[in-house]
């Protein structure tokens, strides 16, 4: 089994994901770095920042870095106690770590792990911290993070919605191989900037139990609320499970998003249990707290899996236009899609261009009437039972990862040999096995 190719060369799939190929770009070389600097949790800023006398921060690597160098962060955990500047009131926002400094287009700052090291960084002890706290603010572009593990960031005071793993504002950046958990907010959230890769990452068990808007509303694994003019930014063969509100959340994103080969389950619980909290949604694409939007645009999500998410797998959330869902699979979510939508009057409508997705457990379908919705496995009268896949088994999804950082190749929610699902999609302009696409988010071999 693999995982289904991605080929822009239809008009639906080129138009909607252009952008990623710019963000793919800066990816860096690690050949082609004019300097390399060294952070261990053992090391000091006073010393040279090499491999045999590293520094202890990555603050002190950042002054020392510049476009095309390569920060390599030894294995271990850094631990945050203060953050960069005290808080003027506790409603105010401080930073533990800000990441300013840029590269350039093809010299990025790249800041690693070292390779088979794990560096952790922690912010559990910033107790005394009484506002809202990012764990990093990432406000500086053409940067490369890779290889992180973010955790902890905790809310001191019932004042605010969340606090954040990590924050993004600028642009042109990549995140890879980025872990973010047990945070008190979203682990990982772009507010601002174009053309962020976020590739090969998980984000699980945030929680915020301190939100003014209510325990558990703001604990997401992945958030995008990106201001106007900041397009290109793409979750790609991403994670987010077991968040007390949604895997992914794009409401109040004036600029498209991509998100393509993504995994979303069991969202919507106090983390790791069974106790409802939060929305529980698996992919919110969109919306703007119900308000018609006149210049809302268009957001896309393909190849992607949701289930056992407590709300619906994939959710239009009053989005005032259609977006595009296309190849996903969604399995026994409150809903696996709900399709409302909201029009220029604040009517309720269904919005939605959907195509050779499959739905199958629990509620199938909300929110249809009004939108596009071709070559599903709901309108395309086949009979839906397990044994349609070679398994439907709900564990084993958090696994290791690829030693490349890709996603796990399971068997779980592939189609079966013999499965009548098989060949029943329309050409997208994905690359496909057969005389036609697969429905839903895996082709077959």
């Amino acid at each position: 089994m693999s995982i289904r190719k991605r080929v822009r060369n239809t008009a639906l799939v080129s138009a909607l994901a252009a952008s990623a190929v710019a963000a793919i770009i800066i990816l860096p070389s690690m050949g082609h770095a004019a300097s390399a600097y060294y952070v261990s949790p053992t090391g000091s800023d006073s010393a040279a920042g090499t491999a045999s006398a590293p520094f202890q921060t990555i603050a002190k690597a950042q002054t020392a870095a510049a476009a095309g160098d390569t920060v390599y962060l030894r294995g271990g955990t850094y631990a945050y106690t203060t953050a960069t500047k005290t808080c003027s009131s506790q409603t105010a926002v401080v930073d533990a770590i800000t990441l300013s400094k840029s590269g350039t287009a093809g010299s990025p700052i790249s800041y690693v792990n070292y390779p088979g090291e794990k560096p952790v960084f922690t912010f559990s002890g910033m107790t005394g911290v009484d506002c809202r706290i990012k764990g990093f603010d990432v406000t500086g572009s053409y940067l490369y993070l890779r290889g992180i593990g973010v955790s902890g960031v905790p809310q001191n005071n019932s004042l605010n919605h969340e606090s954040w793993g990590i924050w993004i504002s600028g642009s042109n950046n990549t995140f890879e191989k980025i872990n973010t958990h047990g945070n008190m907010g979203p682990g990982l959230f772009i507010a601002k900037g174009g053309n962020n890769l976020v590739l090969n990452s998980d984000s699980y068990d945030n929680y915020d139990p301190y939100s003014s808007n209510g325990a558990g509303e703001n604990g997401d694994g992945f958030g995008a609320h990106i201001a106007a003019g900041n397009s290109g930014n793409v979750f790609r063969g991403c994670r987010a499970w077991w968040n007390s509100d949604d895997g992914f959340d794009l409401i109040n994103a004036y600029s498209s998003v991509t998100i393509e080969d993504s995994w979303s389950w069991r969202n919507g619980y106090l983390p790791e249990t069974t106790t409802a909290i939060g929305n529980g949604t698996g992919f919110k694409m969109g919306g703007y707290g119900g308000v018609y939007v006149a210049t809302a645009v268009k957001h896309t999500v393909t190849n992607s899996v949701a289930f056992l998410n407590r709300g619906p797998g994939f959710y239009s959330n009053h989005h005032p236009v259609a977006n595009d869902y296309v190849n996903n699979t969604s399995y026994s979510n409150g809903t696996d899609y709900n399709m409302l939508g909201i029009s220029s009057s604040g009517a309720a409508v269904g919005l939605g261009n959907l195509k050779n997705n499959i739905a199958y457990g629990g509620t199938l379908t909300a929110n249809m009437t009004g939108t596009t919705a071709t070559t599903n496995s709901w309108n395309l009268g086949v009979t839906m039972s397990d044994a349609q896949f070679q398994s439907v088994t709900t564990t084993g999804w958090n696994v290791s990862r690829q030693s490349n950082g890709s996603l796990p190749v399971l068997t779980a929610l592939h189609l079966a040999s013999a499965s009548t699902l098989i060949d029943k999609g329309t050409d997208v302009g994905i690359a496909y096995n057969g005389s036609a696409p697969d429905l839903g988010a895996f082709e077959t071999s």
